[in-house]
């Protein structure tokens, strides 16, 4: 979502690092840059105005000009501004308290409700909390059956509503079985409409009066841009949200809602949706989103990502595997299913420092999702032996697999050449030396017995 942005503050941070020495003049005219690119990224012209005007104030003074590096120093305070834009720091759900803990879910129809519902259950769920799904739009064709599927898919029980009752009722009723079945965590799908109106606003605020939500937390398509923000103002006036949900910041928008809602609405963003899938939402912290836009990557969230999909047992197996070089197709195939829990390869490729700089250069492809489905799918179509033992794919072999993925013969010869090279590679690496060689240089001699390795 950020690319666009991302390359043009580098473009001005590149040239501020040019600058041995900086003068007013060269501030000046990086921060015009600056600002032109925000506002291409459609962020709120007076979020733009404010944020230039405080770097300019913090950077004309002495303490830029006598820097070491004062186009290092410059660059610092876009990333402390940004910070402070997005939300200053991580705001996490207030669920302490009275139990069940209610969580209104609110906004425009088609802003992603229903699936953030379900995603945010998911989450709640691994952390140990009972969460319970209300669906409480009575309107929207299907509505209901949709959090119904969703719920049975992720193991989430959901109220029985129906389409003839009425919503404030539903939400009443849902409290008194969470009270009753020790649900801790009440998530209500509530209504939408194509814009705000009063009947809307109206029924929103009496299931409010009715169930005193923990938290409301008004759920926006970042695609939208500028009137993700103006509705997540109107929301706030009339309801006093908690906190903003931004759906598929996957996309490729210009990024305007994510950096103006939070000065805009004045109220924090908690999530954000990264996918399709029903684990595709993140906590929302603001220091590592700023390091995203800035090009500085996110190392502490692909941590946790990889945490999350990396099973410990089998990541030590995999190790003992690639050490005997016994690492086989079977494992290959295993490695891009979890490569694929993690997130797109755009996304992961994001949060490595620098990559995302790097993969804008002509001679560096950029990262093909198909590509790796292609691979999962012809390995998938070979034979368990055949996957222990690449060496018994014949032409014929080829041929079956082709047809059972649905590819070409050449896409089979170059996954198991792109495998048995990359093996090639492990055994240089590993080397055939033992505990007891010393290496110098090129070449390669045993210690005599009785040498201590000093």
């Amino acid at each position: 979502m950020f690319d666009n942005l991302s390359d043009r503050l580098n473009k001005v941070f590149k040239d501020l690092r040019g600058h041995g020495k900086l003068s007013d003049k060269n501030i000046q005219d990086a921060l015009r840059e600056v600002r032109m690119a925000l506002l291409e990224a459609d962020v709120n012209f007076k979020v733009v105005k404010d944020f230039v005007a405080t770097i300019a104030e913090k950077a004309v003074g002495q303490q830029v000009h006598s820097s070491l590096s004062p186009g290092q120093q410059v660059i610092k305070l876009v990333q402390e501004e940004l910070i402070s834009l997005l939300g200053e720091s991580t705001k996490y759900l207030e669920l302490q308290g009275k139990s069940p803990a209610v969580l209104m879910m609110v906004g425009l129809q088609g802003s992603g409700k229903t699936t953030s519902s379900a995603k945010l259950a998911v989450l709640l769920k691994k952390q140990g909390r009972r969460p319970y799904l209300v669906p409480a739009d009575v309107y929207r064709p299907a509505a209901i059956e949709q959090l119904q599927i969703l719920g049975e898919s992720i193991g989430v029980p959901v109220h029985p509503s129906q389409t003839e009752q009425d919503p404030v009722t539903i939400c009443k009723n849902a409290v008194i079985v969470a009270q009753n079945s020790d649900y801790d965590t009440l998530l209500i799908d509530t209504a939408g409409r194509l814009h705000v109106d009063e009947e809307l606003m109206g029924e929103l605020g009496n299931i409010k009066s009715a169930v005193q939500p923990a938290e409301i937390l008004f759920v926006a398509d970042a695609m939208t841009g500028q009137d993700a923000v103006t509705v997540a103002d109107k929301f706030n006036q009339d309801l006093n949200i908690s906190g903003v949900i931004l759906t598929k910041m996957e996309g490729d928008a210009r990024g305007g809602a994510a950096l103006s809602i939070a000065r805009v609405a004045g109220r924090p963003i908690k999530f954000i949706g990264t996918g399709e899938g029903l684990d595709a939402l993140e906590v929302f912290h603001p220091d590592r989103m700023a390091s995203r836009i800035l090009g500085m990557g996110d190392v502490l969230t692909l941590i946790e990502k990889a945490e999350e999909v990396v099973d410990k047992k089998k990541a030590d197996k995999l190790a003992q595997k690639l050490k005997k070089s016994t690492f086989t197709l079977e494992d290959f195939l295993d490695q891009i299913q979890q490569i694929k829990k993690m997130g797109s390869l755009e996304q992961i490729m994001g949060m490595i420092p620098g990559l995302n700089r790097m993969k804008q250069l002509k001679d560096v492809p950029k990262p093909d999702e198909k590509e790796l489905g292609k691979v999962e799918a012809i390995i998938r179509s070979m034979t368990a032996q055949e996957r222990r033992k690449y060496q018994i794919i014949d032409a014929s072999r080829r041929q079956r697999i082709a047809k059972g993925s649905g590819t070409q013969v050449q896409d089979v010869n170059k996954v198991i050449k792109s495998y048995s090279e990359m093996l090639k590679m492990m055994k240089k690496m590993q080397g055939k030396a033992g505990p007891g060689t010393v290496f110098k240089g090129k070449t390669k001699r045993k210690r005599p017995k009785g040498l201590s390795r000093r």
